[in-house]
């Protein structure tokens, strides 16, 4: 609907030196005729978009040139600066580009002096020894051999050179990157020059073809033969190097096998090389010496799975593959190789891995349909679908047609569609209808249940391959069963793709078999009916996903079909105008409307025009009982395919009308929609109207008379103010003070949208409607009031408001500004969590204002703190934000001091977290790389440190108690001072390392006296009484306490990650760039690392948390070698701590071992996410080898603490697909884990258990606890997890043969009911096949023996074994009985 604007285009302009200025100057002509003239008058530009005109000037004029001015002096050296300029250039500079277009139309004459002029500085970037320049002389090499012919001469003139070039570049930068080993950024900027090396080595061979015709560059003593020779020995360290990133392996891979096929002879025998290659048979005495030389280690070494997977994707990117030009060698290659790579599929458990054999596979099928155009006989036996390989592929398509990978899932579909076309090309004449193989196949899909996604995919493909026709004969009501799956939104998407590639494969066989007026209604009755009854009486979430998914693509197929969909619902729209529940047929043609008229189908007059709809009925839509119906009544008015189209008066009126009774809306998605439809109308007024006005610009006179009779564009124009300014009314009137929030939500975010889209910006003709003409005094009130919601997201969107606003606002009145930071002062110490959260918007919205600078002066208890005045050459904000912080740190300093006495007064009457809160605000809007204030905010950031510091000692020891929730602590002062001392030793942690093996007893005069109780004696309050500021009476409660604490830890938390965040980094000491130091943010990470492993309020550790992301970020991406690799250092120690047992360790082994996880999630998170996260492979390993004991020990703090990490990291998303080959591994430390006798450690365990069932199965979908959308079949489960078979099986078989040791009967194992939730989500599948390397058959009798027992007590394991999918249905039948017994 909005147009973007264009992005203007930056080029970086060329600078000619100072001693090739003189030269070029002496040649230039004084009339500036000559092309030394126009040169040096290019080169003396300063914008590169003027240097491209005149570079375009200079190669007309050069072409211009006659032989004898080829060969004269002032043409060699401008041809000199020319080759200066190319090589100087940056890569992706659009001047180096239009220099290369310009010069490859060179005449023959030309063409030979500018080769010479190339050569000559081409010769001077080859002589490059620095290692920080390598990148820009091999991207210089790279944009020469790029579709430009002279720089292609060129490099073929120093063919040796360069090759000797990129040798040594590719030795000197691996050896660099062994140096930098553990300075990631520096690592991954060597990583891509070590791609771009290789890539210019393969384009080298592939693009200069000259130098290798003939047979004088295979001798061993050429230059040549040696570099190319050399070029493979890196290539293949490169490959078989682990520690490099896999783009440069696979780039590797594909190098090796370009330039074995380069050199290797006879021809005929590269197929079989590269065959024993990835068989792992190749005999170093069957191969020339050169190759044992270069790439011996593929021979003799064992080759990892990843390097087979990078030589497999090499043979098929780099061989000939098409004509059958490697004959029959080659064909037993293509056999090969899928072998190859479907035997890794189950071994590579990396994501990355995962995504590269699938899209290598889908290579392979494209290849493989290369071949077959021209294949023997054999080969085609070899690859139809009755074959071993496809049989093989189908295996892997069925495995993962529902990867959690997208990119996996659509290579499998991608492969699935190839096998149909190889099948196809295998068969001799076209495709039989009664074809044994695609029979089978449909009918295995569409045996398949609905909530399978993969099924829709392969579905869609066999409908391309055999038509629908061949589909809807084996069940018409296939089209009603896709659409009544469409209430599912993770299906709906799938199957809508599905139907409309089966309608529209219908719809043309339709065509060619019957007349338009007969084929128009089979095509309706099968695709069009099953719609307009799910539309009118369908559920509400399938009805608008129908709509969403599946409504637009019909009626793009067919448009015709409209007007049939209209005049049935019309029939019955009148009689049928739903209820709350469903659309109805009133509801049901809105939505018709609304998709046709938003794709262009129809236009508002025409509705109007053609009696399609009344005003009647669409205000009986905008006002519907059904939600959704309002909002297809209201995209009907806001929604159109072109933005320009100009609004109605009715569609203006109408508007109006749905504003008045639906801005209370009480669903946040229907106040969504309705926001941002009206957001769409607003765009649609301000384009319209800007054509308009331009118009209005272009028009003569007599055309302005001949039109007016047809429209009058400025009473046009009037009407949108008009109508503009009645919807800004109605909204602020809606603003009134104790209007529901979802009132005010709707009506502040329409009013932004109204002061976003219509504010004056460059390139309008004119403003249609400006907001800030509605505001006065009044209505800026109202928006302050708003302020004061419960809602965060109303003050946010009232202050945003402002801020749009706030350069028309007149706040200059000294009071009006006094009295608002005077509530925002005392709203900041406010016992309501809320109110700090006003008050720092108020603030926020009050640093913008001038006369706040005054105002903050006029305190005068802390004047003497400000050194700020107005003269100060800094902005008004940056002084105000400075002014009130200094304000607000003074203030805070007397709070921390008076709280140190008694925290029971500070929690009751000035709770500290809201000066803080205040704080960490308005730096959050403050440009913190753009200050002016240098000195005053570096010291400012010192205190504000110090501050936190001082602040967290005082909360810290309510948070860091082993029971925080119901501590209330004594007053510091004389007479309850010992007290104190007492209480504080009580609260010390008693969940560290030796609270399980040591005891703990109070001293005697820690104990309560209970005779006291007996004697009616009083005890001290529970809750006891503090005086406020005012000398009144208030209770403090424990949870004031804890209120106040944690809410304070979470302030500083958040406080110090920001500064940590956005403040520049002051590296030397002596530098006035900085502000903050490299000492100051050690110790803020000492800090955080002190809360995080020793708090125990959630609330407390989890904000420690969110600031400690923030430094953790920041530091991994630092350039001070001291800061970036504290993250690793802090995870080795604790780490180390934990396996240490130590029995003075202060981490927290209750409370799911506290902040300890979010500790080490924060530290692995910070591992930057294109690199090999080795951190994260190291600690997973760690973690798993503790939480899985290989004896017993008799300290298990270890194996607690590792399943509760483990349980956090599995659940972070962070992580993506990177923790994924560990599932396996936890699954068995989890099942493992509930068998101990600790019950610690059964409870981490269940827990680690309950996260790894949701990361493999997924969320919840459903209250169905067996519905199969959580399940997948036996041998997905076990093709992701192989290693879970034989665990699984063995568990199992432990778990039957449990016997009770008195009475010799069985009896429940521990772990037998988690054995079942997992094979109880497992089912078999139709498409399993004759495939029985991983089949359930195994489980089936230790499932069987365990129910027969007598004694299976719990009903719920009776059940879950019922609902186990691997049982037959008389094993199933048996269990039900058992169920009902």
């Amino acid at each position: 609907m909005v147009l973007k604007k264009k992005k203007e285009i930056q080029v970086d302009a060329f600078v000619l030196e100072c001693q090739e200025l003189e030269t070029l100057q002496s040649f230039a002509d004084a009339e500036d005729q000559n092309l030394a003239s126009l040169l040096l008058h290019c080169v003396q530009l300063s914008d590169g978009i003027h240097q491209i005109y005149c570079i375009k000037q200079i190669v007309t004029l050069l072409k211009k040139m006659d032989r004898n001015s080829a060969c004269s002096p002032m043409i060699k050296c401008c041809l000199d600066i020319v080759g200066v300029m190319y090589f100087s250039l940056g890569a992706k500079n659009p001047l180096k580009k239009v220099l290369a277009s310009s010069l490859n139309g060179l005449p023959e004459h030309i063409m030979t002096e500018a080769v010479h002029s190339f050569v000559h500085c081409l010769k001077e970037e080859l002589k490059t020894t620095d290692l920080c320049l390598y990148r820009k002389v091999m991207d210089n090499l790279a944009s020469c051999m790029e579709n430009f012919s002279l720089g292609k001469a060129s490099i073929n003139k120093l063919f040796k050179e360069v090759l000797q070039f990129l040798q040594k570049s590719l030795v000197e930068i691996q050896e660099e990157n062994r140096k930098l080993s553990g300075n990631s950024i520096a690592e991954t900027r060597l990583m891509h020059d070590l791609l771009v090396a290789i890539k210019v080595s393969m384009m080298l061979l592939q693009k200069v073809q000259e130098n290798f015709q003939g047979n004088l560059w295979k001798k061993p003593s050429s230059l040549v033969w040696q570099s190319m020779c050399g070029l493979v020995k890196s290539f293949t360290n490169f490959l078989m190097d682990e520690g490099l990133l896999p783009t440069v392996q696979t780039t590797s891979g594909l190098a090796v096998i370009l330039f074995i096929k380069t050199m290797f002879e006879p021809v005929e025998k590269l197929p079989c090389l590269v065959s024993d290659l990835l068989l792992r048979s190749v005999k170093c005495a069957s191969v020339p010496e050169w190759f044992v030389s270069s790439c011996g280690s593929l021979c003799t070494e064992e080759l990892s799975d990843s390097v087979l997977l990078f030589l497999c994707h090499g043979a098929l990117a780099m061989l000939e593959w098409k004509n059958g030009s490697m004959g029959e060698n080659g064909e037993k290659l293509l056999l090969d190789i899928p072998l190859v790579l479907l035997s890794l599929a189950s071994q590579l458990k990396e994501s990355n891995m995962a995504v590269s054999l699938s899209r290598i596979l889908a290579i392979w099928t494209n290849s493989a349909l290369d071949v077959l155009e021209s294949s023997s006989q054999n080969l085609k036996c070899s690859l139809n679908g009755n074959s071993n390989t496809t049989g093989k592929l189908l295996e892997y398509v069925y495995t993962h047609w529902e990867h959690p990978l997208d990119v996996v899932r659509h290579q499998a579909k991608l492969i699935f569609k190839n096998i149909l076309r190889i099948h196809q090309a295998t068969l001799k004449g076209s495709v039989a209808k009664s074809d044994p193989f695609l029979s089978m196949l449909t009918e295995s899909l569409l045996s398949l249940e609905w909530h399978v996604k993969g099924k829709y995919a392969s579905l869609g493909c066999l409908v391309e391959c055999v038509g629908v026709e061949n589909i809807l004969t084996v069940d018409r009501t296939i089209p009603a069963q896709i659409l009544d799956v469409m209430s599912d939104q993770t299906l709906a998407p799938y199957a809508s793709d599905l139907l409309e590639t089966m309608f529209i494969n219908h719809k043309s066989h339709l065509i060619s078999a019957f007349q338009k007026t007969i084929w128009i209604n089979h095509w309706h009755d099968a695709w069009v009916s099953p719609l307009l009854l799910i539309l009118c009486e369908g559920n509400p979430d399938q009805t608008t996903y129908v709509i969403d998914y599946y409504l637009p693509k019909l009626l793009k197929c067919s448009p015709d079909s409209l007007s049939y969909m209209i005049k049935i619902l019309q029939a019955s729209a009148d009689a049928n105008i739903g209820s709350c529940n469903t659309r109805g047929a009133l509801g049901a043609l809105m939505a018709c409307l609304r998709t046709s008229r938003a794709h262009g189908h129809l236009q508002f007059r025409d509705i109007m025009r053609d009696g399609l709809l009344s005003t009647g009925c669409v205000k009986q839509g905008l006002v519907h009982q059904h939600n959704q119906v309002r909002i297809d009544a209201l995209g009907l008015l806001c929604e159109t395919h072109r933005s320009t189209e100009i609004l109605t008066m009715e569609e203006m009126q109408l508007i109006q009308f749905f504003i008045t009774y639906n801005l209370n809306s009480q669903s946040p998605a229907v106040r969504q929609q309705i926001c941002s439809l009206l957001k769409k109308l607003f765009c649609r007024i301000q384009e319209s109207s800007q054509v308009l006005y331009k118009l209005e610009q272009n028009k003569t006179k007599q055309e302005l008379i001949k039109e007016s009779a047809k429209w009058d564009h400025f009473a046009t124009l009037q009407q949108y103010k008009d109508f503009i300014s009645s919807i800004c009314d109605k909204l602020f009137e809606a603003l009134f003070p104790g209007s529901s929030h979802p009132t005010r939500f709707s009506s502040l975010t329409i009013l932004g949208s109204i002061a976003e889209i219509f504010s004056a910006t460059e390139g309008q003709t004119q403003a249609v409607f400006q907001l800030a003409q509605e505001i006065d005094s009044t209505r800026v009130q109202t928006l302050i009031q708003c302020f004061a919601s419960t809602f965060e997201e109303v003050k946010v969107l009232a202050f945003e408001l402002l801020m749009k606003l706030h350069d028309m606002l007149d706040l200059q009145d000294s009071e009006n500004l006094h009295l608002l930071f005077q509530a925002a002062m005392d709203l900041s110490i406010s016992t309501k969590p809320y109110d700090c959260v006003t008050a720092s918007y108020l603030l926020n919205f009050l640093i913008h204002h001038k006369g706040l600078l005054n105002v903050c002066l006029k305190y005068q208890q802390v004047a003497h703190t400000f050194q700020i005045n107005e003269d100060m050459s800094a902005s008004t904000m940056e002084k105000n934000t400075l002014a009130v912080i200094k304000y607000l740190l003074a203030n805070l300093e007397r709070e921390i001091f008076q709280a140190e006495k008694s925290l029971l007064q500070a929690a009751a009457s000035f709770p500290m977290y809201g000066r803080v809160h205040c704080i960490t605000g308005a730096l959050q809007q403050l440009p913190l790389n753009n200050l002016t204030l240098m000195i005053e905010w570096r010291q400012m950031v010192a205190k504000l440190i110090l501050m936190s510091y001082r602040l967290s000692s005082v909360v810290s020891p309510i948070v860091q108690s082993s029971s925080p929730e119901g501590l209330i602590p004594m007053d510091t002062d004389s007479e309850t001072a010992g007290r104190l001392q007492t209480i504080l030793h009580e609260i010390q942690p008693r969940d560290t390392n030796d609270y399980f093996t040591q005891a703990k007893i109070l001293k005697e005069h820690h104990r309560v006296d209970f005779e006291k109780l007996t004697d009616n004696e009083p005890v001290e309050n529970v809750c006891p009484e503090i005086r406020g500021k005012e000398r009144q009476t208030c209770d403090v409660t424990a949870q004031m306490v804890l209120v106040c604490c944690w809410r304070s830890m979470k302030e500083i938390s958040l406080l110090l990650g920001m500064l940590c965040k956005l403040l520049p980094l002051q590296t030397v000491s002596e530098s006035s760039d900085g502000l903050i130091t490299v000492e100051q943010v050690k110790d803020i990470g000492d800090y955080f690392k002190h809360h995080l492993l020793q708090s125990r309020h959630r609330g407390a550790f989890e904000l420690a948390y969110t600031g400690f992301v923030m430094l953790t970020e920041i530091l991994s991406r630092c350039t001070s070698e001291s800061l970036r690799t504290l993250p690793q250092q802090w995870l080795y120690n604790v780490l180390e701590e934990i396996k240490s047992c130590d029995p003075s360790s202060k981490l927290c082994a209750t409370r799911r071992s506290a902040g300890i996880p979010f500790y080490i999630q924060a530290l692995l998170a910070s591992e930057p996410k294109k690199s090999k996260t080795n951190l994260l492979k190291m600690t997973m390993n760690e973690l798993i080898s503790l939480a899985v004991p290989v004896n017993e020990s008799l300290n298990i703090i270890p194996q607690v603490h590792s399943l509760n990490i483990l349980r956090a990291l599995f659940r972070d998303t962070r992580f993506g697909e990177n923790i994924i080959p560990y599932i396996a591994d936890g699954i068995q430390a989890a099942i493992l884990g509930f068998t101990s006798p600790v019950w610690a450690v059964r409870n981490s365990s269940t827990l680690l258990f309950s996260t790894l069932i949701t990361r493999i199965f997924g969320v919840k979908r459903g209250k169905d606890e067996n519905s199969k959308k959580n399940r997948m079949t036996g041998r997905e489960f076990f093709s992701r997890f192989p290693t879970l078979y034989p665990f699984l099986l063995q568990q199992l078989e432990v778990a039957a043969r449990t016997m009770d040791s008195e009475t010799g009967e069985l009896k429940l194992h521990p772990s037998l009911f988690l054995l079942l939730l997992i094979l109880g989500k497992l089912y078999p599948s139709p498409m399993d096949g004759t495939y029985s390397a991983l089949s359930m058959a195994p489980f089936v009798p230790f499932i069987m023996r365990k129910l027969e027992a007598k004694n299976l007590p719990d009903w719920h394991l009776q059940c879950q074994c019922y609902e186990i999918g691997i049982l037959s249905t008389t094993n199933r039948n048996f269990c039900w009985d058992k169920c009902s017994a």
